[in-house]
Formats: structure tokens, sequence, C-alpha cells
């Protein structure tokens, strides 16, 4: 398939596959025993909502699955609106596994409702190291990123995200362009 194959129609580019999100619970065991890092309890999918009229009929579906991945892993649910516009689906939960559920079942909905196009990223945060650290999944490009706050402003950790990205390179499939590693200051988790 060529570049104009994919600009005249004929074949349509694949989709990241949803499924290399549950490789961050996987990761987990490496996070705990070999970097100290633990879930802190909370992930969320972030997407850019549609003042359409579609969006706000599918709200109702996406309550009602909200409250259904709720439901089915004990975990809490809330949704936030940040400052430039997004919103955060954000599941508060012990269990890494569950987090990523959760979230995975939310991009699910959004997506079968026809706005998966609208979806950011998914972001799970863990504390143990010297600041917490975001492990941040894009959906465009289906590949996960480090993120590592310093506290001190918009400053980042970018010696502890190398070194984070070689010793999860083997398990996380990661964004190998460390230009799209973008981070997500003052996230609701």
């Amino acid at each position: 398939m060529g570049l104009r194959d994919v600009l005249l129609g004929r074949k349509k580019l694949a989709g990241p596959a949803r499924e290399r999100l549950f490789a961050l619970a996987t990761a987990a065991v490496t996070l705990d025993t070999e970097l100290g890092l633990r879930p802190a309890g909370a992930g969320a999918i972030v997407f850019k909502p549609l003042s359409s009229g579609d969006f706000v009929r599918a709200e109702s579906d996406i309550q009602q699955l909200l409250e259904g991945v709720a439901g089915d892993s004990g975990s809490k649910i809330e949704r936030r609106d940040d400052s430039f516009g997004y919103t955060w689906i954000v599941v508060r939960d012990p269990d890494l596994q569950d987090q990523v559920t959760g979230v995975h079942a939310v991009a699910q909905g959004l997506e079968e409702q026809g706005f998966g196009p609208q979806l950011l990223a998914a972001v799970f945060k863990f504390d143990g190291g010297k600041h917490p650290v975001y492990w941040i999944y894009g959906y465009k490009r289906g590949a996960f990123w480090p993120f590592v706050p310093t506290g001190e402003g918009q400053e980042r950790d970018n010696a502890e995200e190398l070194e984070l990205k070689a010793k999860l390179d083997p398990e996380l499939p990661i964004e190998p362009e460390l230009s799209r590693w973008f981070g997500v200051f003052d996230a609701p988790l």
C-alpha cells in the first residue's frame, strides 16, 4: 500500500493496537521489583470532546459505560475537565490491572461511538521514586513514554525518563521519537 492509495481512499491506515495498553499491567512487575515504582492508585484517559449533537447524545452511553466499569471492578470513576478543554476520565483503584481495564473500556466505548480520533492519551501514575512517574500511552502512535515532572514549574527529569525508557523498552512499546514525549503537567491524578 502506497501513500497514493491512502490519499485516494483505496486503503485505510491501520489504527494503533488498543491492546498494547495491557502491556503496562505486565510491566508492573519490573516497575516494582527493579525500579521500586508502584501504582499510585489512579489512571485516566484524556480526550478532546466535540461540541456536536452526536457527542451530547453519546454522553448518556458513556455514563452508562462508566457506571458499568465501576460496578464490575469496584473502581471509583470521576470525570474532570482541564483548563485546556480536555476531558479526563479518572479510574481510581489500587489494582493496576483494574485501572488499565477501566481505561481500555472507556476508550473502546468512545471508539464505538465514532469518537476514536478524539482519544489523546491514557495516563497512569506511579510512586516510589524521587518524583512521581507517569506512564503515558499515546493512542495516535500506539506507544508509551515516561514522564517525570520535578515539581518545579514545567520542569521534567529527562535523565530519569531516558533511564526508564531503557529499562522498560523490552516490555513496553516505547515511542521512539523523543519529540513526541509530551508532558501532562497538572494531570488530575
